[in-house]
Order: C-alpha cells, then sequence, then structure tokens
C-alpha cells in the first residue's frame, strides 16, 4: 500500500503545473510573449488577431467576459487601443487589471516611442499623442518587455517565480542569439526606401536602416483617394522607392494600384504574430519578415 502512494506521489509531482494565471493581452505578440515567459503556469489569449486593425476592435460581451476573469492584463499603450481598452476594462468590474494594479502592465512605458508630436489636433488625423506605439517591430524592444512581464507575473503568482525566472532566461539567450543572425540577414535590406500604407513599419526601418519615402494614407488613419495615389506615383521621379510595404490585416486595394503603375513590389508583412503562417511565435514573425523582404529586394516572388 505504502509503495502505491509513494508512486501516485511522485506521479503528481512530475506532472506539469496548472495554468494559475490568466493573462488576456491586447495583441498576438504580447500573447506570444505572455506565453514564452508564462509557460505552462499562464493560460495567455489575446484580444485581437494578426488579421484586425488594433485601432478599432468592440468591447464585445464575450472579450468583456474574458477580461472579468483576466489576472492579468498586458497592453501596448501609447493610445493604440485608446477607442476600446477603457471600455473593456470599465465594463469588465475587474479590479485586479486596472491601470495601477499589477494586473495592468502597460509595455509602451518600458521603451522609447518614436515620432512623438509637438502638438496634435484633429486635421492631422490620427495621430497618437504619445509617439508611433508599433515598436514590437524593432526586436530590440522586446526584451525590456520580458524582463517587466516576468516580474509581473512572479509579483501575481509568487509561487511560480522561480519559473518565470528560468524561462526568462532561456528566453533572452534564444532571443540575443536570433537577434545576431538576423541583423546579419538584414544587412542588405539598408537604405533600401520603401512606401507603408499606414506609419505600421517605423521601427523596424529604423532598426534596420531603411528608408521611409512616406504613407500611401493622405493622413493616418485617412483613406487616400485616387488624387493622393497619383501624386505618390509620380513622385516616383524624383524620390523613387523600392517597395510598398503593408501588413496583413491592411486592406492592399491601395498599395495595389500604386505598385501597378510605380512598377515595384507590393510586400506583404505579417506585422504581429499569426500575421502570416510562418509567423507562428515571435521568433518566427522577424523570420517570416526578414525572408520576405529579402525576397522582394532581390525581385523574387
Amino acid at each position: 500500500m505504502m509503495k502505491r502512494i509513494l508512486a501516485f506521489f511522485l506521479l503528481v509531482c512530475t506532472l506539469p503545473a496548472a495554468a494559475t494565471v490568466k493573462v488576456l493581452a491586447t495583441l498576438p505578440e504580447w500573447e506570444a510573449l505572455a506565453r514564452e515567459i508564462g509557460g505552462e503556469r499562464v493560460e495567455a489569449t489575446s484580444a485581437t488577431s494578426a488579421r484586425q486593425d488594433p485601432h478599432r476592435i468592440e468591447a464585445r460581451p464575450s472579450l468583456i467576459a474574458r477580461a472579468r476573469a483576466a489576472d492579468l492584463v498586458v497592453a501596448t499603450g501609447a493610445e493604440l487601443e485608446i477607442g476600446w481598452l477603457p471600455v473593456l476594462l470599465r465594463e469588465s468590474g475587474n479590479s485586479r487589471i486596472q491601470p495601477g494594479q499589477p494586473g495592468y502592465l502597460e509595455t509602451a512605458a518600458l521603451v522609447r516611442l518614436r515620432d512623438v508630436p509637438h502638438a496634435v489636433d484633429r486635421s492631422m488625423g490620427d495621430v497618437h499623442a504619445a509617439g508611433d506605439p508599433h515598436f514590437h517591430l524593432d526586436p530590440r524592444n522586446i526584451a525590456p518587455v520580458a524582463v517587466a512581464l516576468a516580474e509581473r507575473l512572479a509579483r501575481i503568482d509568487p509561487a511560480g517565480a522561480e519559473t518565470y525566472r528560468a524561462n526568462l532566461a532561456r528566453f533572452q539567450a534564444r532571443w540575443q542569439a536570433a537577434l545576431t543572425r538576423w541583423e546579419a540577414e538584414g544587412a542588405a535590406l539598408k537604405g533600401v526606401a520603401f512606401l507603408q500604407a499606414h506609419r505600421s513599419f517605423g521601427y523596424l526601418a529604423d532598426w534596420l536602416g531603411m528608408e521611409n519615402r512616406g504613407e500611401l494614407e493622405p493622413k493616418p488613419g485617412v483613406e487616400p483617394g485616387g488624387a493622393h495615389l497619383s501624386r505618390i506615383v509620380a513622385n516616383q521621379q524624383s524620390a523613387p522607392a523600392a517597395l510598398i510595404l503593408h501588413a496583413a490585416y491592411q486592406d492592399e486595394a491601395a498599395g495595389r494600384w500604386v505598385a501597378d503603375r510605380a512598377g515595384i513590389p507590393l510586400v506583404l508583412l505579417p506585422y504581429t504574430v499569426g500575421g502570416t503562417p510562418q509567423a507562428g511565435d515571435l521568433f518566427g514573425l522577424f523570420d517570416d519578415t526578414l525572408a520576405r523582404l529579402n525576397r522582394a529586394v532581390r525581385g523574387r516572388p
């Protein structure tokens, strides 16, 4: 009998730890990072998918229910989710995940944001007063978020602190090795000029040394008309771009129109985890982004 009890005890001890922390990320990149750092102690989901515009989400009842049950919300901030996250947090009735509480982590506070405007008014379109919030596309910005996330998970779940620290150390080692490889792969992209559908890829361009020649939108969040797109094509004579970049969630119609007339490739980039079949996690996101950019520059489909 004692042998059976001992065998059962050993079996229980070797079973994986049950998920103890429910993480609701606003975006797929933070869901993926929570899975890396949290492992089996975390149940992570995202409020959005790679095929959704993160600026424009509805706080539906099913999403409110997930927020109500969450122990931790991981958001970008910098006004990216301003149209829907405050409503979601309020309607959830969950005191644990309100700003200022341990259950709310805003990642934009952990990095230096680019393009912070001196002043903002309605005539400028959907400009983010705090700066460009698409900072996850510079992989160097993922590292400080990973550290903060591990610390926050340990605070919420002290019993898992050692697990989070160990997972963080493994992630950091893998991430640094990948970063070295990505920078070598991206060397050929330095100086490549591009147009973009929306101001989505500024951090990616800064990291790789690419040159942004402008956006297809006349103002952020404003759909381009035919006259504006015609001017962009005409500008190719004096300031040519080699590529047009658009995110997986964006309509490609305007980009396709310009690409066909300017004779340059339209390059779909995953933008976030899940944006393409190859971008299944954070490592795949940058692997596929670089592969697609390099293929386009080399003139391969």
